[in-house]
């Protein structure tokens, strides 16, 4: 097992190129099962989830191709089998988008329950009641989930979310293509990656509308035949390094983003002191001073994101005052990485679903442990804004979405080092 180790207290300088978005990576690949073609996908993240999708589709029988970095080109038109390797399938959680893509494009599917990050209890129910409404027969066993057409077939349907949630939209939006009818989701998630997602398929000849919006229009096509797509930048990367050069100090620009999908966190920073300068598709981030306390809520898109809250805890560690940092979307976030920055000197107190962070002059240096992707960017975070050296542990979580980590802050001055133990 690798590690990494970081030596803190080095303000970061240069500019950083943000990757292909990871989850709308992780959707858009298992939605070319839906085409009879070949997709040139450009844009696409070097990360372990999306190299155990590409074995997935490999073994599903798929044409995988990578002619250059960032470029993936599929052929799913042989595809024969609904019956996804489930070692590979339990390596992560995206991959129950197979589900969808599975279902719709042969009316059914046996899938293995994902794996992935284990920081909250996250149930597919919503996956399943958009299945049961477009005329699947859905079988739940403890380790697959069957699913196959219902005696009046599949077809197109009004599926009304209990709950906003990300996976259950683009599932259902996947689900819909191929099948008869029209399929509208209310309710629906808004965040970018859906958006993109939703613009691959129709690149490919969907017929979606409404991505963005609450309400996704989903009318079935007979096929859709291929064609050429660049994902979008990744949010919550770009989120990351804008948050670590709060923390440790600096002046970084980040370049491929999109500065309006990154408002609902360069807001918070620039109200914490932060210096943003948007451009047309960079941010230029500044901070040399001391942090000002805040509370921050996470909310679905447009706002401040989930999969940031654990980077600006850190922030909020650093942080004249005392900041309140409340989870609205999985409650138990917290448990992966508050304890670890407590063992580096920050002082949270984790009330229900709130933590109250005062914050500190100095972060510690400590061995500290990844439990899930964005805790361990967290720490990624605090090793660099803190005095001497942090070892920070099970980074196979944070390899699962963040591309060529220690080179992008390496070059922006930071001395961090990945070991092999």
């Amino acid at each position: 097992m690798a590690i990494y180790e970081i030596k803190g207290g080095k303000p970061l300088h240069g500019s950083v190129t943000i990757s292909g978005a990871k989850n709308a990576a992780v959707a858009i690949i298992p939605a070319a099962i839906l085409v009879r073609g070949k997709c040139r996908v450009e844009n696409v993240p070097d990360i372990s989830d999306v190299r155990i999708l590409l074995d997935i589709l490999r073994d599903l029988g798929a044409k995988v191709a990578q002619p250059e970095p960032g470029v993936v080109e599929l052929d799913c038109s042989n595809i024969k089998k609904t019956h996804p390797n489930p070692e590979l399938v339990r390596k992560m959680r995206a991959s129950y988008y197979l589900m969808g893509a599975l279902l719709s494009r042969f009316g059914r599917a046996e899938v293995a329950l994902p794996g992935g990050c284990n920081f909250a209890s996250r149930p597919i129910d919503q996956h399943i009641k958009g299945f049961t409404a477009l005329g699947a027969d859905v079988e739940e066993t403890e380790d697959y989930v069957n699913l196959k057409p219902g005696m009046n077939g599949l077809r197109g349907n009004r599926v009304s979310l209990d709950v906003v949630s990300v996976g259950a939209t683009m599932n259902i939006i996947m689900a819909g293509c191929l099948i008869p009818g029209t399929t509208i989701i209310e309710n629906a998630a808004k965040e970018p990656h859906i958006v993109d997602l939703a613009n691959f398929l129709n690149t490919m000849g969907a017929n979606i509308s409404g991505a963005g919006t609450d309400t996704v229009k989903i009318r079935g096509v007979t096929l859709l035949s291929g064609g050429s797509y660049a994902i979008i930048p990744d949010q919550i990367e770009a989120g990351t390094y804008i948050a670590a050069v709060a923390a440790a100090g600096g002046n970084v620009l980040v370049e491929n983003v999109i500065p309006k999908h990154m408002e609902c966190i360069t807001s918070k920073l620039q109200e914490m002191g932060a210096t943003i300068i948007n451009y047309d598709d960079s941010i230029r981030i500044m901070c040399d001073k001391r942090l000002r306390n805040a509370t921050v809520k996470t909310r679905p898109y447009p706002g401040f994101p989930t999969d940031m809250q654990a980077q600006i805890c850190v922030c909020m560690t650093l942080a004249d005052g005392v900041s309140r940092l409340t989870e609205s979307v999985y409650e138990t976030r917290f448990f992966g990485y508050c304890s670890e920055l407590t063992s580096m000197g920050a002082d949270i107190l984790i009330n229900g679903k709130t933590a109250i962070v005062t914050g500190t002059q100095t972060l510690h240096g400590a061995t500290v442990r990844a439990k899930d992707l964005r805790a361990g960017a967290a720490l990624v975070i605090a090793g660099l804004a803190a005095e001497g050296t942090t070892y920070v542990e099970n980074i196979v979580y944070i390899e699962r979405g963040y591309e060529r980590i220690v080179e992008k802050l390496s070059a922006l001055g930071a001395d961090i080092k990945r070991i092999e133990e």
